[in-house]
């Protein structure tokens, strides 16, 4: 567990930093590190821990992790915002993926409002 072993307080709000640092930072497969180390912790991810991940894979081209944590979010009942949806539709649209039309949908169907 790296945050544990440097001793940094760990909390949901460190570990968004370290995962939105991650996505300006362009390491898309750290931030996924991160949230399983989340896990593994026991520290909460939230709507902004899963934004700023998909986020991450997105600037890294990898869609298929996005969306990946799209469902993951949906299963563990972490609210799915306009900012989350639009990641994982911009990662699949940078994928040349049809699944961005999928996620654009779904955004519908649950009533986020489309940006």
């Amino acid at each position: 567990v790296q945050m544990a072993s440097a001793r940094v307080e760990l909390s949901t709000i460190t570990y968004n930093a370290a995962v939105s640092a991650c996505e300006t930072g362009g390491q898309w497969d750290q931030a996924l590190r991160l949230l399983v180390e989340m896990a593994s912790v026991h520290v909460a991810l939230n709507t902004l821990t899963y934004s700023a991940a998909i986020s991450a894979c997105e600037k890294g081209g990898q869609w298929d992790q996005a969306l990946r944590l799209l469902v993951e979010m949906a299963s563990a009942h972490v609210e799915l915002d306009t900012i989350t949806y639009n990641a994982a539709a911009s990662a699949c649209e940078k994928g040349g993926q049809n699944q961005a039309l999928r996620v654009l949908v779904e955004m519908a169907s649950t009533h986020v409002e489309l940006n």
